[in-house]
C-alpha cells in the first residue's frame, strides 16, 4: 500500500456550492488525511494524504464537483507523503 501526498487547485464555480463539504465527506469517506478551503482567488484548495488509489479516487471525485458546481480546470501536484495531518478538516 503506497502512501502519498496529493495538493490540487480546483478551478471554476466551486465556492458557495458547498465544494468544501463535498470534499470533506468524500475524504474521509476514502479514509484520506488533510484539509480543504477557499482561496482568495475564488478556487477551492485540498491538500490531502493517505493511500495513492484512494488520492486517485478524491481526485476524479473533485472533478464532478459537488451538486450546482462547475470544474472548470484542476491543477495537480504530487507530493512525498509527510503523516502530518490526523484528521480531514475545512480550513476558513
Amino acid at each position: 500500500m503506497e502512501n502519498a501526498r496529493l495538493h490540487l487547485i480546483i478551478k471554476g464555480r466551486v465556492q458557495g456550492v458547498f465544494f468544501r463539504v463535498f470534499a470533506r465527506k468524500k475524504a474521509i469517506e476514502l479514509n484520506l488525511k488533510g484539509w480543504v478551503k477557499n482561496t482568495y482567488e475564488g478556487d477551492v484548495e485540498i491538500l490531502a494524504e493517505g493511500n495513492k488509489e484512494k488520492l486517485k479516487e478524491l481526485l476524479k471525485y473533485a472533478w464532478t464537483g459537488s451538486p450546482g458546481s462547475r470544474v472548470d480546470d484542476i491543477d495537480v501536484k504530487w507530493e512525498e507523503y509527510k503523516e502530518e495531518f490526523e484528521e480531514f478538516s475545512i480550513r476558513y
